[in-house]
């Protein structure tokens, strides 16, 4: 198979969506697969998302896009998200009569109306149900939609979706993720509470801020509310942006993982954080509920987030919590996944 991915998150960007394609097309190739992903760095132009200045957005993709497309002559097409590139992507398919699967990796409703609601609260409604109808529009030509859990596709058929879907769960590098000792936040008080991911309005962050918390809560990420959160919380110790062997450490020093999301898919960072040994603390919905799905792997809450992290560090253990991910959470089966839907799914 020789697959196209498209993709408005990529190369420069460090987040989930380019770490599920990273780990996707290195397995796709190891199953004899060739794999090409365009991004927005491929297009001589681009803007800064709002909100996001590290992200940036090809400007009218649509011809070069094309152009690189019949050059490349793909025999499947993935497109990834929602954006420009997304969309000229979809133009082109439709015009040429070429099929293409989508993922749904962001809930783009939520993340529009928050913003827009953060300036004119009453029409949080109102932008929710637009942007709803807009990424509905955007998936309903698809032939294979990829999500990531169960509870997600309840809600994407909850808001009318028809495609037929498809799972495609997240994995973790057990070479770099892996439980061992505190080697970073030794001279803070304990326990230590960990936040991984990006510092934006959406994450719910202040939730996990404003907790009580008798030892320290460390902010790992980056992103446009950090300056003032940083100024709001004081207490709280903010690591920055790490990658890597250090965001490794990061996971491995710490106590319990705190996630305040009530808007993401999945929760990559979830997955690292639990073969990393450590419990998590979260709220009962989309991705956390999916994945925390046994004592030892932490504890849920409806809006209790410093008693759901007591509970957490009071069970299971790090070798259960880290054999957990190896038994489900592979980019082996991710890569094996996406191949089934393509080859068997698309028409």
């Amino acid at each position: 198979m020789k697959l196209l991915i498209i993709s408005d998150a990529w190369y420069p960007q460090i987040n989930g969506v380019v770490r599920t394609y990273e780990h996707l097309s290195e397995e796709l190739r190891k199953l004899g697969h060739e794999v090409k992903v365009i991004g927005p760095a491929d297009f001589p132009v681009t803007v800064p998302m709002l909100g996001y200045r590290e992200i940036k957005l090809a400007v009218t993709p649509y011809r070069r896009l094309k152009t690189m497309i019949e050059a490349y002559q793909p025999d499947k097409i993935h497109i990834s998200a929602e954006g420009p590139l997304g969309w000229a992507a979809r133009k082109y398919c439709l015009r040429h009569g070429q099929p293409f699967s989508t993922s749904f990796h962001t809930m783009f409703p939520d993340y529009v109306a928050k913003r827009v609601a953060k300036f004119i609260p009453p029409i949080y409604g109102f932008v929710h149900e637009r942007a709803k109808r807009m990424v509905r529009n955007f998936h309903s030509p698809s032939k294979a939609m990829m999500v990531a859990t169960q509870s997600l596709e309840d809600t994407l058929h909850e808001w009318g979706f028809k495609n037929p879907m498809h799972r495609l769960l997240r994995g973790v590098d057990l070479e770099l993720y892996y439980p061992g000792e505190n080697t970073v936040f030794k001279n803070l008080p304990g326990p230590i509470a960990l936040y991984v991911g990006r510092v934006a309005i959406e994450k719910s962050i202040e939730d996990f801020l404003d907790m009580p918390w008798e030892g320290t809560k460390v902010v790992v990420g980056d992103g446009p509310s950090r300056t003032m959160l940083e100024k709001k919380y004081p207490e709280a110790y903010f690591a920055g942006k790490r990658t890597g062997k250090d965001l490794a450490e990061h996971y491995r020093s710490a106590d319990v993982f705190v996630f305040p999301s009530r808007t993401d898919t999945f929760g990559i960072v979830l997955i690292e954080a639990l073969a990393s040994g450590l419990p998590v603390a979260a709220y009962n919905v989309t991705g956390p509920k999916d994945i925390i799905t046994e004592d030892y792997l932490g504890c849920l809450t409806e809006n209790d987030l410093t008693t759901a992290a007591q509970t957490a560090m009071e069970r299971g253990t790090p070798e259960q919590r880290a054999e957990h991910v190896k038994k489900f959470y592979t980019w082996e089966s991710v890569g094996k996944q996406f191949e089934d839907a393509l080859l068997n799914k698309v028409i």
